[in-house]
């Protein structure tokens, strides 16, 4: 009896003691659940605070196009972008273009866009996912990927229930978001070449397959859903749209040949103009009926214009005026060292040596570049001199994982120029001294402008005159003929700004387009074709007499 007693006092002695155990456990969890909401209170408070203070909305934010027709003068690139993604079967797109000319905006409402075509696969519910390649570093690691996804082993601090168990856990990635939508991916041209190889698989497979040492086939204690996801992949159909502001051959092959391309182009001055009206009317503001020109003449993007209208309301509301002055404009443009646009007329004036070459700058911008020839026989046959100033004279370029170097192929075209008349026209390059500058401020560089300053000098030589409103591009080879050269869209474009009337371009560069044109495109096949189009005769032998030309103008730039 007195040890059955004792066994019960001791498990008595037990139970209280456990209980007590499980009390101040359940206390202490209480007090800690009550502690967590106290702070978690005083977080939610200091977040409502930040939510309350607003800054006024940006001028920015009220321009930003919400639709397709609230985008300025990319009327060709839009219906590129509606063809590639509005159909019953949308395609991967890349959209260059300079900065500020709306390609983010329209990749923004291309999904809405598409959302309206009965034929669409984009469903109502298909997300728009938003990603900046210049943001996305690469962790060798693979501890985080925000595009592609990641695994969060049971190792990695804040793994959680989950972790301690010796579970890992997939993380998706933007590909995954935007499952049956699109990724757009702004600057695509800045992703790492591993990220970029890991993209190119997903869209091969339309799905991301993720990989941990931690994860067995065997292990029961992993979910189902984590198994499924290792064995069959995260879905990730979606379709791409990057953007970026380099040219073309930047930009990896690889992901070029899986993707529709299609070109935003600089705004025109007009379309400047509209932009600034649009922008003071949103701003509450009057302006100057000068004041849009002025801000045409040095803004070349709609973003620029937006910021020089911003500012220079900024000034007249504080001297308590709603109306911009074109003074208020020259201080803007004056403070912020904005440089006149490019664009230029052409006169109507016939100079000798004076001819319009087209060229193509920065991403796909169309101009008119003015440049100064000289041809003087000298006395002595054999001592003539040869200069080319305002090129580049060595050029660096990428190639595969390093850079090259090599000499100028702007001065090369010119040679190449000297060649051909010497075997067309019987000259002796030697027996002059040629002087060919391309001033402006403007490094050039490429061999288009090759029949341009054939015709210069030829003019020079002949004393000819040439027409103001005749322009023309091409590579010249040194047997004469005129090769393809590039961004003849954008050059023809720059000629129907300057007032050109009549354009030479390369047949192999010949485009059925090129009829809808107000202006005459013409193809040539060999400087003969060049010369006949031009002075409306065929080439003609340099007399043997001395020739000195007055300073001509040559407007041309081959890049």
């Amino acid at each position: 009896m007195g040890l059955n007693s004792v066994i019960m006092g001791l498990q008595l002695v037990f139970t209280i003691i456990i209980g007590l155990y499980f009390f101040n456990l359940l206390k202490s969890q209480q007090g800690t659940k009550t502690s967590i909401d106290r702070e978690s209170k005083k977080e939610m408070e200091k977040l409502k605070k930040l939510r309350d203070i607003q800054l006024s909305e940006p001028l920015s934010e009220k321009t930003r196009p919400n639709r397709f027709d609230e985008i300025v003068g990319q009327q060709m690139g839009l219906k590129a972008l509606k063809a590639a993604l509005c159909g019953p079967n949308p395609q991967h797109v890349l959209i260059y273009g300079p900065p500020g000319v709306g390609k983010t905006a329209a990749a923004r409402v291309i999904l809405e866009e598409a959302k309206k075509v009965s034929m669409s696969p984009f469903k109502s519910e298909a997300k728009f996912i938003e990603m900046d390649a210049t943001t996305l570093q690469f962790d060798e690691r693979g501890i985080a990927d925000p595009l592609i996804g990641s695994v969060h082993d049971p190792i990695y601090q804040g793994a959680g229930a989950y972790g301690s168990a010796g579970i890992p856990q997939p993380k998706p990635g933007a590909v995954t978001k935007a499952h049956g939508g699109i990724l757009f991916i702004d600057e695509i041209g800045e992703l790492h070449p591993i990220q970029m190889n890991k993209l190119l698989k997903v869209l091969e497979d339309r799905k991301v397959f993720l990989e941990s040492s931690y994860y067995s086939t065997e292990d029961v204690n992993i979910p189902r859903h984590i198994h499924d996801i290792f064995q069959n992949g995260l879905p990730a159909d979606f379709r791409l749209v990057g953007a970026t502001t380099r040219m073309p051959e930047e930009i990896p092959p690889a992901i070029r040949s899986r993707c529709t391309e299609v070109f935003f182009r600089s705004l025109r001055p007009v379309e400047i103009e509209k932009i600034v009206e649009s922008a003071a009317q949103k701003g509450g503001f009057t302006i100057d009926k000068e004041v849009a020109g002025l801000v045409a003449t040095y803004a070349s993007n709609g973003r620029d214009a937006v910021n020089i209208v911003q500012t220079s309301g900024c000034i007249s509301i504080i001297e308590e005026r709603d109306h911009i002055a074109v003074k208020d404009v020259e201080w803007v443009l004056e403070f912020g060292h904005y440089s006149p646009r490019l664009d230029k007329k052409v006169n109507q004036n016939q100079v000798v040596g004076c001819v319009n070459g087209l060229a193509v700058y920065g991403t796909g911008m169309g101009s008119i570049l003015e440049i100064e020839a000289i041809v003087n026989k000298v006395q002595e046959r054999g001592s003539g001199t040869f200069t080319v100033t305002g090129i580049i004279e060595e050029e660096e370029f990428n190639k595969g994982n390093g850079k090259m170097k090599r000499n100028s192929t702007a001065r090369a075209s010119v040679e190449n120029v000297l060649t051909v008349l010497n075997k067309i026209t019987g000259i002796q390059s030697k027996d002059y001294n040629i002087h060919v500058n391309f001033p402006g401020g403007m490094p050039v560089d490429g061999p288009s402008a090759g029949i341009a300053v054939f015709i210069a000098l030829y003019s020079a030589l002949l004393n000819k005159e040439i027409g103001s409103k005749i322009a023309m591009t091409g590579e010249i080879s040194i047997k004469g003929r005129v090769h393809p050269v590039g961004g003849v869209h954008s050059k023809i474009d720059a000629a129907v700004e300057a007032g050109i009337e009549k354009v030479l371009i390369p047949k192999d560069n010949w485009q059925k387009s090129f009829e809808d044109y107000k202006i005459n495109v013409i193809p040539v096949q060999t400087i003969e074709d060049v010369i006949k189009e031009v002075f409306e005769e065929c080439f003609a032998t340099v007399p043997n007499t001395n020739i000195s030309t007055q300073a001509g103008i040559l407007t041309a730039q081959g890049i």
